[in-house]
């Protein structure tokens, strides 16, 4: 097993201007690199550069420079295999409407080369939950049935890298839940990675291990989940009061709001404010505690802040 499913240095992809207009450089020379077998989330604004790496990866689009390595192989040099080992779900359901469930697995399958005792149809169907349309028409499927055909079409070949971009993007509770259990099994029985693009970051928050930023074609942050969200020094510590409130505490460093229930929302810089600095605010204002609690940042906050400035 290799360490890295995913290696690219110095990626660049420069779109030529129309007439009078100038280039368009999507990626400035991205280094990224994901460990095999996390799953790991790719995320940035609308513009970002997201779509454009991930369809360099899937072979789609024709890098300007730099190099991409896919599970070991390198693209330019092993291109049949480096496409072999990555799979794509797709953002946009395009499906030809006139092949059944099966019959779409079959011919991508095929596509791949995969030999037909080889092929997994009936199983990937079962897994997505598609079994029994497997003999229906593309074009009589809902629009979660077909994101569902989708992510079968991106397994037939059996990649050890698999992405999913924006998979969730406007379906329902039910589909959402099926995908995630789904995503989970293949990385934790057969060790799929998985890189995840979304706009929802409480989903990113909770699904992924590691986490790589992508604002205006360059890489501004990557790191583990747990130590992105530790990178926002701002703490907000919630107090209920026990009675009426007559003022609001006042300190310096402190920003206070008052929330619909009443309780107390004050946010402070950890490096330059302790919780004591803000306890002794509160008691100073005359207001007695009936219960604390503190609030850590979230992965929008961290993507505000690494996005805000550039």
């Amino acid at each position: 097993m290799v360490q890295n499913a995913i290696e690219i240095r110095g990626l660049q992809k420069t779109y030529r201007g129309g007439r009078g207009e100038p280039e368009k450089h999507a990626l400035k020379g991205v280094d990224l690199s994901v460990p095999a077998g996390k799953i790991f989330g790719l995320l940035g604004p609308n513009g970002a550069g997201k779509s454009t790496m991930i369809n360099i990866m899937a072979g789609l689009v024709t890098k300007t420079s730099g190099s991409v390595r896919i599970w070991g192989f390198d693209q330019d040099e092993n291109p049949r295999q480096s496409r072999a080992a990555i799979g794509v779900m797709p953002q946009e359901l395009n499906l030809d409407p006139f092949f059944t469930p099966h019959g779409a697995l079959e011919v991508q399958a095929g596509l791949y080369g995969v030999p037909k005792a080889q092929r997994q149809s009936d199983a990937i169907l079962e897994m997505v939950g598609l079994s029994d349309k497997a003999d229906a028409y593309a074009r009589t499927l809902s629009g979660g049935m077909r994101r569902r055909l989708l992510l079968g079409k991106a397994l037939v070949h059996g990649p050890q890298v698999l992405v999913l971009d924006e998979p969730t993007a406007g379906v329902d509770i039910e589909l959402r839940q099926m995908l995630w259990r789904n995503v989970r099994r293949l990385n934790e029985e057969q060790g799929t990675t998985i890189i995840l693009t979304t706009h929802y970051l409480e989903e990113a928050e909770e699904m992924c291990d590691e986490i790589a930023i992508i604002n205006q074609g360059e890489l501004v942050a990557q790191d583990s989940t747990r130590n992105l969200l530790g990178h926002i020094d701002q703490k907000c510590m919630v107090i209920q009061p026990a009675g009426e409130v007559d003022a609001l505490p006042e300190a310096e460093g402190l920003s206070v709001e008052r929330r619909a229930d009443g309780a107390l929302a004050i946010s402070y810089q950890a490096n330059a404010t302790s919780a004591e600095d803000v306890l002794n605010a509160v008691r100073a204002s005359g207001i007695s505690i009936q219960d604390v609690k503190t609030e850590q940042a979230d992965l929008e906050d961290v993507f505000l802040e690494l996005t805000r400035s550039r």
